[in-house]
Formats: structure tokens, C-alpha cells, sequence
């Protein structure tokens, strides 16, 4: 008897792991909707759920099922993942495990911050959410940090550091595991610090390997860098999450706009691997092939936007692809195994920094004022430019529906007011080289839901909007997108005419991104709600005045009449 008790007092204090979820579950997540075991709904980031339960005919009866107060007033911009009946979902300051059919929260882990990193977090204060594995579940700071925590008790197993954030550095994107290997990105580029990609041993927390996105001297892309060491401060984070192709064996990480944003001076040349989509090995950090969007980029134009996987008919044949929606105003579309460029058209209103894109080198086609600005440190009058440095899609993740062809996306329509300066590096500050401000149009609709065609970048339709839509939106194949709204509102709408089908006010403005799941035949909707970003840091839109803060969690389901 006393033995036994001894036993069962051991084997209670040891650790349970789950042993999902396995590779093979992350491979099959998005034909899994059960469960959402990955940052995107599936390793090919297309965000579309083959659910059609809820579809135009009864959206109209989803009522809230439950609501967990977050207990915070950050920004609310992740994405939960449900994994054996367990939806997991990260803050700034707390990992959260809960009940995903009552509400009902099961562990709570703080995340334990120094007060003065919020001082050079770019903008705001957020996190986007985890990834899992083995029992796992990893997670960056906001003090760019990596966590790995016990799934069933929110315990941790253990803590790195990616960088210093007194340097300028945090971490802000959901991490990915693919083949076995847990990648992770940074943020920083405002701060004059050098962007990289990290791999980590998910088990043990060891560094296995990092590739920096900006190319030193010795290194291919290194002459593209005017000065012997501006590549040490020049930027290119990776403050997003890549996506993966298993067959190709490939991970594809997007990376962000140089530093200091004036491209002048130390910073003239292409400046490799700003802007860019990265094709890597996992294993080794290798890159394979790059494609450069905006090549010395003096508008903040990052190539962080997810890069989503598909396979699109080309002349005549299915090709598998990547595609974008850039910050720059240009919807890309890559060959997937070798970066080579297939379209690129603008999917926005207005752009006047560049004439469009020259198909056979994939380099932008700068207009005279582009030029101009290439040329001048200080230049004595602002130019007006469109999009604005906040881009025409910012990071808010598109969605694809491979039965209809087309992106769903929230884009932004404003441009900005743009001056170069020369400005000395300072810890812990902005290091652009430029003042900005915005330009809003006339029409007063700062944005809008557009259903794209990618290789056209044409709508087929859209939803204007008077204040900018930063939530991601989610596409099923019961003809529903589901997408937040900055006033609060979580709403429906038709994938084929873009008609308004429900709405739901949910008392803060949604910056989340919503995922819809099944649980014993029935279908729900989650998504996060709360109120930040940086339209509400920069913008000074006196409309978002009257939305109160404060982070919560929102499932959803039909009504059962």
C-alpha cells in the first residue's frame, strides 16, 4: 500500500505531455477543423475552412455562445489555436488555456515584462499568437524572449533570449514549427537593429541555428550595402510568421523595410534582404531563393505581409504559388520553388510612388518623385505618397478560397506626407530619417473588404469603410467571411457579392483574427476582440475616441430555434 501511494505521488509530480499536436498534425491541419493547430489554420497560411455548416441562408442566427474577459487593455491581434479540446490563446502579459465550449478558463501563465520595454515596442504592445508541438506550446515576449510551456498545466519547461530589447528588439509574431524545428522572427527595424531568423531545438530550447536578413560584406547581397557597416543597424525584421511547404521542404518568411527609412547616405543600393520573400531550409536556416519587392526602400513598405500558398491555373495549368498583398500596393504572385515572378498589379486605388512592375527583373518602376526622393538626404518640401508608410494591407492576415479563386482582404486606403532628414541614431527612439503625417481621401472611407483576384489584383468586390478594417478575415466553404471591424463590430459577409449577412458588437474594436472550429457536429466562430494597432498609435482619428479598450474572447454558434 505504501508503495503504491509512493508510485502514484511520482508519477503525479512528473510533467504530463501530450503527445499532440504531432507533425503529422500540423501537416493536416487545415483538413483537420476539429482542431487548429496552426498560426493560419494550415501551413499554407490560405485561412479557409472547408466548415459550411453556418452558411448565407443561417448566419443570420449566430448568437455569442460565451465571453472571457482577457484582462488586459493591449491590443488583441492573435490567433487561438484548439488542440485536444483545449483553445489556447496568448497576450502581451499571459498565455491562456480554456474550456473552447464553456468559456471556462483552465490555466493562466503571466508573461512577466520588464516596465520599460513597452518604451521601444515599435507599435504597441501586442502578441499574435503561439505555435504547439509534442505537448508544447512556444511562444514569444514582448522582451524578445522565447517560452516553451507545459499544454495541460501552463507551466514552464523553458525560457531563451533572441536579442536585447534595450538594443530595440522585441517579438510580437507567432512562431512556426516546421519539420520538427521551431522558427521564430524579431521586430525592431525602427530601432536600428539587424533583422534575423532564429531555429530552436523544440525540446531543449537550443539555439540550432540564425540567419540574419541582412547580408554582411562576405556574405551573397553583401555589396548591397553602401556602407562597410550600415548593415548592422539596416533592419529587414521578421516580425511575421512564415508559412511551409513540406514537399518542397521550404519555409517562406517575409521580411521588413530597411533602416533608417531615408534610403540615402550609408543605406543607398538594393540592401539585401530588406523587402523580401525568403525561401529557406528548416533545418539549417539556408536560403535558397529570395524575391525583393521594394528594393532600397525609402517608405516603410514591408515585406512581412503572410505569405499564403496555393495553386492557381497559369497558362492552362495548376502551378503552385505564392502569393501577397504588399504593403507597396502591389498583389504578388511567386512561383513557389523558385521565387520567379508571375504577376504583380495594384490592389489598391492610388499608387504614385511607382508605375507598376517590370515583369522580367520583378524591380518596381520608380516615378519622378520616387526618384527624387532616392537622391535627396534633406529635402526641402514634403511629397504627398500613396499608400501611406502603414501600406495598402498592413500586417492583417488575407484569406483564400480555392473554390471561388479568390483573396479576401482588408486593405487601407490613405496615403502620407513624406520628408527626408538626416537624424542621429539614439538608443531607444525611432530611427526613420523622415517626418511623415497622413493624407486621408475625401470620401472619408479609410479602407475597405476586398474580394481580389491574384492575378489580376482586380475586386470583385468591396465593402468601403470609414475607419480602416485591422482584423484578418476567414473564409468557409459555406460562402461566409467572417472579419472585425475598428468600431467593434464581428460581421459576415457574402464571398460571392460581398453583401453584409450578420453582425455582432463585441464593445472593443476587433484586431484579431477569427477562426471557426467543430465540436460534436456543431460549428463555432471564435475570435479575439480589443482595440489597438497602428492606425489608433499614429493616425489621430478622433472616431476612435468613444471605443473603449479592453481584451476579450468571443465564440460564437447558431441558434438552436
Amino acid at each position: 500500500m505504501r508503495n503504491s501511494l509512493l508510485l502514484t505521488l511520482l508519477l503525479t509530480s512528473i510533467p504530463a505531455f501530450a503527445a499532440s499536436p504531432t507533425e503529422k498534425d500540423l501537416l493536416n491541419d487545415a483538413a483537420t477543423p476539429g482542431d487548429i493547430t496552426t498560426y493560419g489554420g494550415g501551413y499554407n497560411l490560405q485561412r479557409h475552412s472547408p466548415l459550411k455548416q453556418i452558411d448565407r441562408s443561417n448566419v443570420g442566427r449566430l448568437v455569442p455562445v460565451w465571453n472571457l474577459s482577457l484582462a488586459n487593455n493591449y491590443p488583441q491581434e492573435g490567433q487561438p489555436l484548439l488542440i485536444d479540446g483545449v483553445m489556447y490563446e496568448t497576450t502581451t502579459d499571459a498565455t491562456v488555456a480554456l474550456d473552447p465550449l464553456t468559456g471556462r478558463q483552465l490555466w493562466r501563465t503571466p508573461v512577466t515584462l520588464p516596465q520599460d520595454v513597452h518604451a521601444v515596442a515599435c507599435c504597441g504592445s501586442h502578441n499574435r499568437g503561439a505555435a504547439a508541438y509534442n505537448g508544447m506550446l512556444f511562444r514569444g515576449t514582448l522582451d524578445a524572449h522565447v517560452v516553451a510551456l507545459d499544454m495541460k498545466t501552463g507551466k514552464e519547461i523553458w525560457r531563451q533570449e533572441a536579442a536585447d530589447y534595450k538594443a530595440g528588439y522585441s517579438m510580437t509574431g507567432a512562431p512556426l514549427v516546421a519539420n520538427g524545428v521551431l522558427i521564430t522572427g524579431i521586430s525592431g527595424g525602427e530601432y536600428g537593429t539587424r533583422g534575423f531568423l532564429d531555429g530552436w531545438d523544440p525540446a531543449t530550447g537550443e539555439k540550432l541555428w540564425r540567419r540574419y536578413t541582412t547580408a554582411a560584406p562576405d556574405e551573397p547581397g553583401g555589396d548591397s550595402w553602401a556602407g562597410s557597416k550600415a548593415y548592422l543597424e539596416g533592419g529587414a525584421p521578421t516580425w511575421l510568421t512564415g508559412s511551409y511547404d513540406p514537399d518542397l521542404d521550404l519555409v517562406f518568411w517575409g521580411t521588413g523595410n530597411g533602416g533608417p527609412w531615408n534610403p540615402t547616405g550609408p543605406r543607398e543600393g538594393d540592401n539585401l534582404y530588406i523587402n523580401c520573400a525568403l525561401a529557406i531550409k528548416p533545418k539549417t536556416g539556408e536560403i535558397v531563393w529570395h524575391f525583393q519587392f521594394s528594393p532600397n526602400d525609402p517608405y516603410d513598405y514591408d515585406g512581412v505581409n503572410e505569405l499564403v500558398l496555393a495553386e492557381l491555373p497559369i497558362d492552362g495549368k495548376p502551378r503552385k504559388v505564392i502569393m501577397q498583398a504588399n504593403r507597396n500596393g502591389f498583389f504578388y504572385v511567386l512561383d513557389r520553388a523558385t521565387g520567379k515572378l508571375l504577376a504583380a498589379n495594384p490592389f489598391v486605388d492610388k499608387i504614385n510612388w511607382a508605375k507598376g512592375i517590370d515583369l522580367e527583373t520583378g524591380r518596381p518602376i520608380d516615378t519622378e518623385m520616387t526618384t527624387m526622393v532616392r537622391k535627396t538626404p534633406e529635402m526641402e518640401e514634403p511629397v504627398e505618397v500613396w499608400p501611406s508608410a502603414l501600406g495598402g494591407k498592413n500586417w492583417m492576415p488575407m484569406s483564400f478560397d480555392p473554390n471561388t479563386g479568390l483573396v479576401y482582404a482588408n486593405i487601407q486606403n490613405y496615403g502620407m506626407t513624406y520628408l527626408t532628414l538626416i537624424e542621429e541614431k539614439e538608443p531607444k527612439t525611432f530611427y526613420l530619417g523622415v517626418d511623415f503625417g497622413f493624407v486621408f481621401p475625401e470620401d472619408g472611407m479609410h479602407g475597405a473588404l476586398k474580394a481580389i483576384d491574384p492575378m489580376t489584383g482586380k475586386s470583385r468586390w468591396e465593402v468601403p469603410s470609414e475607419l480602416p478594417n485591422l482584423s484578418g478575415v476567414l473564409s468557409t466553404a459555406g460562402g461566409v467571411i467572417f472579419s472585425g471591424r475598428m468600431d467593434g463590430e464581428f460581421a459576415a459577409y457574402d464571398s460571392a457579392t460581398g453583401k453584409k449577412l450578420w453582425g455582432f458588437q463585441t464593445g472593443s474594436g476587433i484586431t484579431g483574427i477569427p477562426v471557426t472550429w467543430e465540436r460534436d457536429g456543431k460549428q463555432y466562430v471564435t475570435v479575439a476582440s480589443g482595440i489597438g494597432g497602428v492606425y489608433t498609435i499614429f493616425s489621430g482619428d478622433e472616431r476612435l475616441n468613444n471605443i473603449p479598450p479592453g481584451g476579450s474572447l468571443w465564440t460564437f454558434a447558431l441558434f438552436d430555434e
